[in-house]
C-alpha cells in the first residue's frame, strides 16, 4: 500500500469557553492541521495538531511547510510501518514533533486499517474498558472555577486541574484551591497547573498553605530542577508537564525525584510511536501518566484512547476528552464520553468517519 498524495486542511477549533493560563497564555479560537494520507488502495489515513500559542516549540503555521519538506519521503513510500517512515523523515527533517505527530497519526491509522484492527489492539491490547477522564479548569476567579468543578462534578468527573497563575498573585491562586476543593469536597484527586508560568518562592508559597487541602502540583517552573526545588521544599506530590517531552527528559525528571505523574501528549512526543515508548518507560519506572495533547479535536481525542485503554490500568491517572472542550466535530463518530470516560471505537484504525463537510477543502495538496 503506497502513499500517492497528501491533503491537509485547516479547521479553526473554538473553546467553548475562553481558556487563561499564567504568563498571559490563553486559548480561544486556535487553528488545527489536519492532515489525510492518500493511498493506491483506496484507504486514507488521517492525522491532527493543534498547537496552543506560546505553549511549547510548535505552531499551526509551521506544519504544512515540514510536510511538504517530508513529501519527497512520503510520496510513493510503504504506507504500513510507521516507525520505518518515521525514521526516514526523521533523517530527513531532525525535529519538529508537533508537525510529524499529525503524519504519525495517519500512518498508525492507515496500519489499523489495513491490518483491520483498532488500534488499541497494535498499541498492546486492550488493558481497560475506558480511560478515566479529568477536567481542566479555566485560571479565572475562584467562585467561578468552583461553580466550573461543581458542575462536571455532577457529570461524573473525580479528576480536577486547575489553572493558576493568570492573575491576582499568589495569595489569589490559594483561594483558587481552595474554592474548588471545597465545592468538590474530599476524595478527587484535586492538582493545581501553572504551565511553567510561577517563581519557586510563588509556588512554594501556594504550596505550603494549600498542602493540608491534598493537592498535587503540577509544572510550576520553566525547568525540572526548579520543579524539583519545589517538590522538595513542599513535599507534594508533583506532576511533570511540559518539561517531560522525550525518553532523556522522563530520564532526568526520575532521577530529580520530581515526577509522580506526567503528562504524555501527543504532538510533544511526535505521535503514537514516540508516545507508546515513552508510556511504556513509564510502566517501568512506575510513574502514573495523564495520556493526552496539546490540543484538538476528535482525530486526537481518538488516537490518545487507543493509547489509554492499551496501558496498564495501575498507571493511567486519566485521559482528556480534548474534542469535549472545542467546536466544530471534525469526526461524525468520535471517542465515546460516558459515565466520566473515554472509550475508543472498535473499528479499525481510530474507529473515525471524517466529516468532510467541516474539514472543507484542502489548503495543501502534495501528490
Amino acid at each position: 500500500m503506497k502513499i500517492t498524495a497528501i491533503h491537509l486542511y485547516r479547521v479553526p477549533l473554538t473553546s467553548h469557553e475562553a481558556y487563561y493560563m499564567a504568563d498571559g497564555k490563553s486559548c480561544d479560537t486556535v487553528d488545527s492541521i489536519v492532515l489525510e494520507l492518500r493511498t493506491d488502495a483506496g484507504l486514507s489515513g488521517w492525522g491532527e495538531v493543534c498547537p496552543i500559542p506560546h505553549y511549547l516549540p510548535a505552531y499551526a503555521n509551521g506544519v504544512i511547510p515540514a510536510i511538504q519538506e517530508l513529501a519527497p519521503i512520503l510520496i510513493g513510500a510503504d504506507a504500513v510501518g510507521p516507525e520505518a517512515l518515521l525514521a526516514k523523515c526523521e533523517a530527513h527533517l531532525i525535529g519538529h514533533p508537533y508537525a510529524k505527530s499529525a503524519l504519525d497519526l495517519a500512518l498508525w491509522d492507515l496500519l489499523g486499517k489495513a491490518a483491520d484492527l483498532p488500534l488499541y489492539q497494535l498499541l498492546g491490547g486492550r488493558r481497560m474498558d475506558a480511560a478515566p477522564l479529568y477536567h481542566s479548569i479555566t485560571c479565572i476567579e475562584p467562585d467561578a472555577m468552583a461553580a466550573i468543578a461543581t458542575k462536571a462534578y455532577a457529570q461524573g468527573i473525580r479528576q480536577f486541574q486547575a489553572k493558576l497563575g493568570a492573575f491576582g498573585g499568589w495569595e489569589a491562586d490559594v483561594q483558587r484551591l481552595t474554592a474548588v476543593r471545597e465545592a468538590v469536597g474530599q476524595g478527587p484527586l484535586l492538582y493545581g497547573d501553572w504551565n511553567c508560568g510561577a517563581t519557586t518562592l510563588d509556588a512554594i508559597r501556594v504550596g505550603l498553605a494549600v498542602r493540608h487541602l491534598d493537592v498535587m502540583l503540577e509544572q510550576p517552573c520553566s525547568t525540572l530542577e526548579a520543579c524539583a526545588h519545589v517538590q522538595q521544599t513542599t513535599s507534594m506530590a508533583m506532576k511533570i508537564d511540559e518539561s517531560g517531552h522525550d525518553i532523556a527528559s522522563l530520564l532526568k525528571a526520575h532521577a530529580l525525584g520530581c515526577m509522580d505523574v506526567v503528562a504524555l501528549k501527543l504532538s510533544k512526543f511526535g505521535g503514537l510511536t514516540a508516545l507508546r515508548q515513552a508510556r511504556d518507560l513509564c510502566t517501568q519506572l512506575g510513574v502514573m501518566m495523564v495520556i493526552e495533547d496539546t490540543w484538538g479535536s476528535d482525530i486526537t481525542t481518538a488516537a490518545l484512547s487507543h493509547l489509554a485503554v492499551s496501558t496498564a490500568p495501575k498507571y493511567v491517572m486519566n485521559a482528556c476528552d480534548l474534542s469535549g472542550y472545542v467546536s466544530p466535530h471534525i469526526a461524525l463518530d468520535g471517542p465515546l464520553r460516558e459515565n466520566a470516560t473515554l472509550k475508543p471505537s472498535d473499528r479499525p484504525g481510530l474507529g473515525i468517519t471524517i466529516n468532510r463537510d467541516v474539514v472543507g477543502s484542502p489548503e495543501c495538496i502534495v501528490d
